[in-house]
């Protein structure tokens, strides 16, 4: 069995966000993160092909983006609903563009975080390059607040060597408040062990979800 990535709709408003109808009511797992942190490049090597679009000037999606992930059985045949749906959001903390789109989370993205039933896992995304943000940190701490299910992911592991990427991980869960930050590498795809782990963290919200007609 393999989960088959589709384009669902861009959402500009909260009366935008996907329906029962088109979800059957699949978990949602939303990715956040600074606006160049590598989210669109993390979510396209979770996939394995290209569906979130990579900006050359971080900090244009002004939208939440969301995508269907199919179960397909060997014989080519794809289930009518999805069996999980990733929610892509709008970055922070990059220049003016970023302050605009932060602008308008109590509007926008404060609903959808604290509101939507289906939302199951907030995936929030830190760069192991550079200290540890505060604009993070607010992030985590809003999720926290919430009562939303979170893991940090720690991007661009493999840039670093594995003593520098261990103090990186100790000082964002020092800094962060903590218990884990899962370093992840996009470059490395499928053969990253961060990337596999949180594959089995979010196909674990399929058994967890209420049983479907």
């Amino acid at each position: 069995m393999r989960l088959r990535a589709q384009f669902l709709l861009s959402a500009f408003a909260a009366d935008q966000f996907p329906s029962l109808a088109k979800t059957g009511g699949a978990p949602e797992v939303a990715f956040l993160g600074r606006s160049n942190v590598g989210k669109s490049s993390l979510i396209n090597a979770l996939l394995g092909e290209t569906q979130a679009r990579v900006s050359s000037t971080p900090g244009r999606t002004r939208s939440i983006n969301f995508f269907g992930l199919y179960e397909e059985a060997a014989s080519g045949k794809v289930r009518a609903e999805p069996a999980l749906v990733f929610a892509d959001l709008p970055g922070y903390g990059y220049a003016k563009i970023s302050k605009s789109i932060s602008a308008e989370w109590p509007t926008f993205i404060d609903p959808y975080l604290v509101e939507r039933p289906e939302l199951a896992l907030c995936c929030c995304l830190v760069d192991t390059n550079i200290p540890p943000q505060a604009s993070d940190g607010q992030l985590i701490d809003f999720l926290r607040e919430a009562g939303r299910d979170f893991v940090v992911v720690g991007t661009k592991s493999d840039r670093l060597s594995s003593n520098a990427l261990g103090k990186s991980v100790a000082a964002l869960k020092r800094e962060h408040g903590v218990d884990a930050v899962l370093p992840c590498s996009a470059k490395l795809g499928k053969q990253d062990r961060g990337l596999k782990q949180l594959w089995e963290r979010m196909l674990a919200l399929q058994h967890a979800a209420p049983e479907r007609d």
